[in-house]
């Protein structure tokens, strides 16, 4: 895919000179004649370079540009002309961000040359960033061999070359984002970074903000234009984990950007073009939040082209192993801690646990041992071994699986927390939500509203009344 160039210069023959160079390279060409058009430029076109002339309208304007280069788009190479060159103004572009100098009158190899070496110094900049997480992050997840992942590795190397559309569900902790960036890494666009965006985590007003960017003035606190995150993810691909929790509103403009690949800024007018991947994740079942009314039927057809179903930890138990020394031989090296292995005892305490907390909380529970085991050796310790002293069992009354759930984040250990309790109050009342309800000091509607939230299934025939199955314990 064509590259392109922003030139920018007040003189129209050298921007024309340099347009028909650039051109006859293969590159697509942008121009502009002065600071404030190559702002807008810059909104527009999205360059992957900018030959840039530090004296305009008399005035060393190009500095303006060179500097909101700087500030906004770090990444961005700009290759600064100019025929007012002495060794000061070269410096103090260098200083202020420029890739390279060039004193007018041009050579036309030179610029050439100078602009390829400006090209692949950003693009090896962005390889080695990709590169540098790559390979733990596909480690983590495909450590192991367990039936279940053979057959999502399998179906990742199919999809990811393709432009496709991809909708990755499974549960908290599962590892939706590793596999988003091993999708990413096996794509023609792995040259560039991924950009991701976590919808849950962002409040509300500000998620169009995100996605888009806006103008300045837009809305209260808006001093300045922002570039959104699908500016950013250009040529690139764009990971929107969690979309079961953005609105419907931001949901409509989702769908015109994957059938347009075109957006407009929160408070602006002008049309942006962008060639961007959508890789979405979810932990909530999307065709349930469709029933309720709250996720696009439309979006969720446009989202699910490919989808990858990441299993839970507690059906791939054999890959824990493999994944719990990975994650202790990461940890150990990056804390440059003494060797540390796991006794072959406790591993087998680890494969006999629910793992509410998945992918998660084992590497979790791992790096805790690292910093907490004394010797070289972990081994089946009652504080940390599932079901040991002071812990239940797996499947026991009080929910099961330990302390793990204490690990998670805030959000996930809420609601672990709000399933286990509500499971044992059920218990304890016999499934009665009514007596459950005057109990606990909560009205039944609130209860029923968790018990759907939370996706809890009473077991009993009736929940509202008395029970008709007679005495029990003799009572």
């Amino acid at each position: 895919m064509a590259e392109t160039i922003l030139v920018v210069d007040d003189e129209r023959d050298i921007r024309l000179t340099l347009g028909g160079l650039l051109a006859d390279e293969g590159f697509l060409v942008a121009q502009a004649s002065s600071a404030h058009e190559a702002l807008e430029r810059l909104e527009e076109s999205l360059p992957s370079l900018v030959v840039l002339d530090l004296w305009m309208g008399g005035s060393e304007e190009g500095f303006t540009v060179l500097n909101h280069i700087s500030e906004e788009r770090p990444q961005l190479p700009v290759v600064v002309i100019s025929g007012h060159g002495n060794v000061e103004t070269a410096v103090k572009a260098v200083k202020n961000g420029a890739f390279d100098f060039i004193e007018k009158p041009l050579s036309a190899d030179k610029l050439l040359l100078t602009v390829q070496r400006a090209l692949d110094f950003r693009r090896l900049s962005e390889e080695n960033r990709v590169l540098r997480g790559k390979s733990f992050r596909e480690g983590k997840l495909f450590v192991g061999a367990s039936a279940s992942m053979l057959a999502l590795i399998k179906t990742i190397e199919m999809v990811a070359p393709t432009p496709a559309s991809i909708l990755i569900t499974g549960e908290n902790g599962v590892g939706k984002e590793i596999v988003a960036q091993t999708v990413h890494s096996l794509s023609d666009r792995a040259s560039r970074p991924m950009v991701e965006i976590n919808c849950a985590a962002i409040p509300e007003e500000l998620v169009e903000s995100e996605l888009f960017g806006h103008e300045k003035g837009a809305f209260t606190g808006a001093d300045r234009k922002r570039h959104g995150k699908f500016d950013t993810a250009n040529h690139s691909t764009l990971f929107l984990d969690e979309i079961g929790d953005m609105s419907l509103k931001t949901q409509a403009k989702i769908l015109r950007i994957l059938q347009e690949q075109k957006f407009e800024r929160v408070g602006g007018a002008k049309t942006i073009s962008v060639d961007v991947r959508i890789i979405a994740a979810s932990n909530k079942d999307l065709q349930v939040e469709i029933e309720r009314g709250t996720f696009r039927n439309d979006l969720y057809y446009r989202l699910n082209v490919v989808r990858l179903v990441v299993p839970p930890l507690r059906d791939r138990l054999e890959d824990i192993p493999g994944l719990s020394r990975l994650f202790l031989a990461s940890y150990v090296e990056a804390n440059r801690l003494e060797p540390k292995t796991l006794d072959p005892a406790f591993m087998d305490e680890l494969r006999k646990r629910d793992w509410p907390g998945n992918i998660r909380e084992l590497k979790n529970t791992i790096e805790r041992l690292a910093i907490t085991t004394p010797g070289a050796v972990i081994s089946t310790y009652p504080e940390y071994s599932p079901g040991g002293a002071g812990r239940p069992a797996s499947g026991s009354g009080n929910g099961g699986g330990g302390d793990g759930w204490m690990l998670l984040p805030y959000r996930e250990a809420k609601a672990e927390f709000e399933r286990r309790y509500f499971r044992l109050q059920l218990d304890a009342h016999d499934g009665n939500v009514t007596k459950t309800a005057e109990d606990i000091n909560l009205d039944r509607s609130t209860i029923h509203k968790k018990l759907n939230e939370l996706e809890i299934k009473t077991d009993v025939p009736r929940t509202d009344g008395p029970r008709t199955d007679g005495p029990k314990n003799g009572i």
